[in-house]
């Protein structure tokens, strides 16, 4: 079942069937019958039905926050918020598009020859629930504009916000064969990529979930993107206001509960202002104990996804405390319904798990850095490389340190984020590939040589 279970309360509100084997193959059949012709329309056509899906999507957002709300508890704010970023990615591929789609000229020895850029077939998409309709944005608009198709399998706490997202595309001007969700079941995912019609998998998930996926694509020769966990680093190199450098730190960690693959979830804190840091951090994090309503624009603190989620992160904190990590504040779980007390861990070392594993909730864990170069070895001992974050007061050193630092995205004097014009993904466990910005619109792309 696809199942709606409102993480402030744990009330049931709806369930959905999963599909079954007969109608996945159908949705199979459908988004490969709509290549054939989608991949012929003009790219400028293409690129204004999603300019259209951008207009709906923001005169819908109240109401596709409203639902992330109900579905996974984010903040109402927050949802808006996300619905903006939505809006934007659209946007940015409606315009963008055209030119990135553009034949390139290519010199070669004894002639001419140009690269043309076009899709490559029907897709499937594995989204989360985390990020409801943004992650589904990152994958799509591109993809629409480029020609693919495209077959998705939304979270399965998700599936009222799968029904609108498609709805808004259908109204868009997206053919119903082009975009097709589908209530799949996990375990029907090996059988989609089987499939020779299916010619690629992107990804949006835990770490586990990614390999089982890119077993699968491997086995099928399958081109996938894998966008994973993350346990982020920030390194505070100094500080001209540390209230203010408090406050920015803590609201990025707290924010979507904690459940942001590219959070900063890992602070590392220069020794001559640890301890300060950590006694301001602790009063600052202790200001979300409040649970509330996450439809209340004034709630703090609002449940994680699901109390599974809320259990996890827990007992993460406990084990991290029982192996001799400090508790500052919080770490207990709060009922009815997913809410876990906002948390600060310190005295993590590398032989507790807390030291390697990612904490999807929100927890901030504080590391005491003696030199710049140890900042940096802290920050590199990770299995993850998403993101990472580096403030300071002199950009030359903030600059040095962030060229040393391994990730896919690196961050100065801003605690992480993601716009729709910048590429976004990670190295090492963190996964494959990259999404939004340029070079979002290339993973599922043919670049074809052309010799004239």
């Amino acid at each position: 079942m696809y199942t709606v279970t409102d993480p402030a309360t744990g009330e049931l509100i709806e369930q959905v069937p999963n599909a079954t084997d007969e109608e996945v193959l159908a949705a199979i059949d459908r988004v490969h019958r709509g290549y054939g012709s989608w991949r012929q329309r003009s790219v400028a056509e293409r690129a204004a039905i999603v300019a259209r899906a951008a207009d709906l999507f923001a005169e819908r957002t109240d109401e596709l926050a409203a639902i992330m709300t109900l579905e996974m508890g984010k903040r109402i704010n927050e949802g808006r918020g996300e619905i903006g970023i939505v809006v934007d990615i659209f946007r940015y591929y409606a315009e963008r598009g055209p030119d990135l789609l553009k034949d390139e000229p290519v010199a070669i020895k004894g002639g001419r020859a140009v690269i043309t850029k076009g899709p490559i077939g029907p897709l499937l998409g594995v989204m989360p629930w985390n990020f409801p309709c943004y992650q589904v944005a990152r994958f799509v608009a591109p993809n629409l504009v480029l020609g693919n198709t495209i077959l998705l399998k939304h979270a399965s706490i998700c599936p009222r916000s799968a029904v609108a997202i498609e709805d808004i595309l259908r109204e868009a001007g997206v053919p119903e064969n082009v975009y097709v969700n589908v209530f799949a079941s996990s375990r029907q995912i090996p059988s989609v990529l089987a499939d020779p019609r299916i010619q690629g998998v992107s990804l949006t998930g835990s770490e586990q979930a990614g390999i089982s996926v890119a077993v699968e694509a491997g086995r099928n020769l399958k081109k996938s993107v894998l966008e994973l966990g993350g346990s982020d680093p920030l390194i505070l190199l100094d500080s001209d206001d540390l209230d203010e450098s408090v406050n920015v730190i803590a609201t990025a960690r707290m924010r979507n509960c904690g459940q942001s693959c590219n959070s900063p979830k890992r602070m590392i804190v220069m020794a001559e202002i640890y301890d300060e840091f950590v006694d301001r951090l602790t009063k600052r994090v202790a200001d979300f104990y409040q649970p509330g309503d996450p439809a209340d624009p004034a709630t703090k603190l609002p449940p994680l996804a699901s109390v599974a989620a809320a259990d996890e992160v827990a007992a993460q904190v406990e084990k991290a405390v029982r192996q001799g990590a400090t508790l500052r504040t919080g770490g207990r779980r709060i009922g009815p319904g997913a809410y876990l007390e906002a948390t600060v861990l310190t005295d993590v070392t590398r032989e507790m798990d807390a030291f390697y594993e990612e904490i999807f909730g929100p927890v901030v864990v504080v590391f005491k850095a003696e030199t710049e170069a140890e900042a940096i070895e802290l920050a590199n001992d990770s299995p993850f490389g998403l993101g990472a974050s580096v403030f300071g007061t002199d950009p030359e050193r903030s600059r040095r340190v962030a060229d040393q630092i391994e990730a896919g995205m690196v961050y100065l004097n801003s605690a992480g984020g993601s716009q729709a014009d910048l590429p976004f993904g990670g190295i090492k466990r963190s996964g494959i590939g990259r999404e939004l910005g340029p070079a979002g619109i290339e993973e599922f792309m043919n670049k074809k040589s052309i010799r004239l």
